[in-house]
C-alpha cells in the first residue's frame, strides 16, 4: 500500500533578456538554459513517456519565460547559438587530435554530438515548440505546469494592490494563451509572501492568497520555515518588513475562528487564512540532498565542473575533482563515470524519499506529501548530470510500493487540507526576509517603482474607456511597468552577478514607461502617437492581450 506522495516542483525562470545581445549577459541566458536544461528535460520526460513509465511531476514556467520561449526571434537566435557550439566543439576535436590529446578530443566529440542531438530534438521531435512540448505533457496528465506572477515581480514589496493584481492576472492570461487552460497552482516569485494587515485603521491590505483566490488559483508553495515556523520574518521579531517599513503585529489581520495546527509540518497542505487557497511547504531533507553546499549531490568529484572553461572554445572539459580545489587542479571529465554516479545518487535519493514518507508522523488517517522544490536551471546547466538524475528518480519511484508520484494539484484534489495556517511574511531568500531585494545597494529601485505604480493608476482613472491609439499607448505603458517590477533587477544588483545589466534594463523600462505615460496623459494625441507604442512593443514583444485596466486602483478610500 502506498504510504505517501512525492512530487518534484521545478521552478523555471530567467531574467527578461530578449534582444539584449549576447555574452556576458543577455539572450545567451536563454540559449544556455534551452540547450542545457529545458530541451534535455523534455527529451528525458518524453523518453520516459515512450517507455510507458507512469511518472508525474510539477513544473513551473513563469509567464515572462514562456513569452520568450515562444518568441520567433529568440528561437532563431538559439538555433544560431547551438550551431556555433557544434562548430566550436568540432574545431576542438581537430585541435586536440593535432595536439595528441585523445581524451580531450573524445570529450569535444561528446559535446559536438550532444549539442547536435538537442538541436535536432527542438527542430524535429518538438517541432520548434518548447512550450507546446510541455503543454502536451500536461494534456496527457503527466506534468502539471504551474504559473507565476507575470514578470516575476516581488509582490510583497509592491506598494499598490493594483500591481499585485496585475502581476497575477496577466500571468494567468498568458498561461491561458500558451497552455489552453487556466492554471491551478502558482509559484510566488522568490516564495515571497505577504499576509493581510491593516496599514492603518480603515486601510486593510489583503493577503496574497486573496489575489490568488480571485483568479481561481488554489495552491502555492512556501519555504520550509514559513510552514514549520522559526526565526525569519514575522516569527521572533516585533513586526514584519514591507514597502512601508515595519508593520506592528497588532496590525496583522487575525485568522477567523480557526485554530492553527499544533504540529506544523511540510508533509501536509494547509488552507491559508480561511481562504480556499492551500500552501505546500518545501521538504527540507530531500531538498538539502541537492541544495547543500557541503554534501549535496552536485558537489561530487565525478560531476562536470561548471566554472572552468576552455580558453578557446569556452566548453567545459573538467570535473569537480574535489572540494575547494583550485581550478588549476581540476582533472578531466569522464561523462560515462559521471552518468553512473548520477544513477547511484538517484537510487540513494529514491531511498531517502521512501524513508521520509515511511517516517512521516502525520497520522494513520493522513496521506503525506513530500515536495522537493528546486530552480529548474540547477539541473543540466549548473549540475550537468542533474537531468539524468531526475529521470532516474522518476523511473525508480514510479515502481515504488511505498511512494506515489503525483503532481501538486492532483495531490491537493485527493487530499484537501483540514487545518488553516497563518503564514508569516517572508521569502526563501537570505534569512527568510526581503533583504536580498531591498538593501542598501538596490533600495533606490523601490521609490521609482512605487511612483510608477501610482502614476499608472491615475492614467487608468483618467481614461477608463480608452480606444484606438490611446488604448495601445496605455497597454504598452502597462507592459513596461510589469517589466520594471521584475524581481530580477534588484536581485542581480544585490548578488553582483550582472549588476550593470540589471540597472541598465531597469532604467530602460522606467524611461519607456515615462515616455508612454507622458504621451497617454495628453488631452489630444498627436498624429504619430501610436508609433512610440508600436516601437516599444516590438522591442519587448510580451503579453499581446494585456488590458491596461488591470491596473485600476484597488486601495480603500483614503482617510
Amino acid at each position: 500500500m502506498k504510504r505517501g506522495a512525492f512530487t518534484f516542483v521545478l521552478h523555471s525562470h530567467l531574467p527578461y533578456c530578449r534582444r539584449a545581445g549576447r555574452w556576458p549577459h543577455g539572450e545567451e541566458w536563454i540559449h544556455e538554459a534551452l540547450a542545457e536544461t529545458y530541451l534535455p528535460l523534455l527529451v528525458a520526460l518524453y523518453d520516459l513517456w515512450d517507455e510507458h513509465v507512469p511518472f508525474r511531476l510539477t513544473v513551473g514556467i513563469t509567464p515572462i519565460l514562456a513569452e520568450q520561449l515562444t518568441d520567433r526571434l529568440v528561437l532563431d537566435h538559439f538555433v544560431a547559438y547551438a550551431q556555433e557550439r557544434i562548430e566550436r566543439a568540432a574545431a576542438d576535436v581537430t585541435r586536440f587530435e593535432l595536439g595528441g590529446e585523445e581524451r580531450r578530443a573524445g570529450l569535444a566529440a561528446f559535446y559536438r554530438d550532444w549539442y547536435q542531438a538537442n538541436l535536432d530534438a527542438l527542430l524535429q521531435r518538438f517541432g520548434g515548440d518548447v512550450v507546446g512540448a510541455f503543454r502536451r505533457l500536461q494534456d496527457e496528465g503527466l506534468v502539471e505546469i504551474a504559473t507565476c506572477a507575470a514578470t516575476h515581480g516581488y509582490l510583497p514589496l509592491l506598494a499598490r494592490d493594483s500591481s499585485v493584481h496585475a502581476q497575477i492576472t496577466v500571468g494567468v492570461q498568458s498561461y491561458l494563451r500558451h497552455f489552453g487552460r487556466r492554471p491551478r497552482a502558482i509559484w510566488l516569485p522568490e516564495c515571497a509572501y505577504r499576509p493581510a494587515y491593516w496599514l492603518r485603521p480603515g486601510y486593510r491590505k489583503p493577503g496574497l492568497e486573496e489575489f490568488l483566490a480571485e483568479e481561481g488559483l488554489s495552491l502555492f508553495f512556501a519555504e520550509t520555515h514559513a510552514v514549520e515556523g522559526g526565526t525569519p520574518v514575522g516569527k521572533a521579531t516585533d513586526g514584519v518588513v514591507g514597502p512601508y517599513g515595519g508593520i506592528p503585529k497588532r496590525y496583522l489581520v487575525p485568522l477567523p475562528d480557526y485554530a492553527e495546527p499544533t504540529n506544523r509540518t511540510t508533509d501536509l497542505p494547509y488552507w491559508v487564512s480561511g481562504t480556499e487557497v492551500a500552501v505546500i511547504g518545501r521538504n527540507n531533507r530531500t531538498g538539502m540532498q541537492v541544495w547543500s553546499a557541503d554534501w549535496g549531490y552536485p558537489g561530487d568529484g565525478a560531476y562536470r565542473e561548471f566554472h572552468k572553461k576552455d580558453g578557446v572554445s569556452g566548453l567545459q572539459y573538467w570535473r569537480v575533482t574535489g572540494p575547494r580545489l583550485d581550478l588549476a587542479q581540476k582533472a578531466l571529465y569522464d561523462p560515462r563515470v559521471a552518468r553512473e554516479r548520477a544513477l547511484e545518487h538517484a537510487r540513494h535519493f529514491a531511498g531517502v524519499v521512501t524513508e521520509v514518507v515511511s517516517e512521516s508522523r502525520v497520522g494513520a488517517d493522513r496521506f503525506p506529501i513530500i515536495a522537493s522544490n528546486y530552480d529548474t536551471e540547477l539541473f543540466g546547466h549548473w549540475w550537468f548530470e542533474g537531468i539524468t538524475w531526475i529521470a532516474e528518480v522518476l523511473r525508480l519511484l514510479a515502481s515504488s510500493e511505498v511512494v506515489q508520484l503525483t503532481t501538486a494539484s492532483d495531490y491537493l484534489a485527493a487530499n484537501p487540507p483540514r487545518e488553516v495556517l497563518a503564514l508569516p511574511e517572508g521569502s526563501w531568500g537570505a534569512g527568510g526576509t526581503h533583504f536580498t531585494w531591498d538593501n542598501a545597494d538596490n533600495h533606490w529601485f523601490w521609490p521609482l517603482i512605487h511612483a510608477a505604480e501610482e502614476r499608472m493608476e491615475r492614467l487608468v482613472a483618467a481614461h477608463p474607456r480608452a480606444r484606438g491609439d490611446r488604448e495601445a499607448i496605455l497597454a504598452q505603458a502597462g507592459r513596461e511597468l510589469l517589466l520594471l517590477q521584475s524581481s530580477d533587477w534588484p536581485f542581480l544588483v544585490s548578488t553582483g552577478q550582472a549588476g550593470e545589466y540589471a540597472v541598465e534594463r531597469f532604467l530602460s523600462h522606467l524611461e519607456r514607461f515615462g515616455q508612454l505615460a507622458d504621451l497617454a496623459g495628453l488631452p489630444d494625441l498627436p498624429n504619430d502617437a501610436r508609433r512610440l507604442a508600436d516601437e516599444t512593443y516590438e522591442l519587448d514583444k510580451v503579453f499581446p492581450d494585456l488590458d491596461y485596466r488591470v491596473f485600476a486602483e484597488r486601495e480603500p478610500h483614503r482617510d
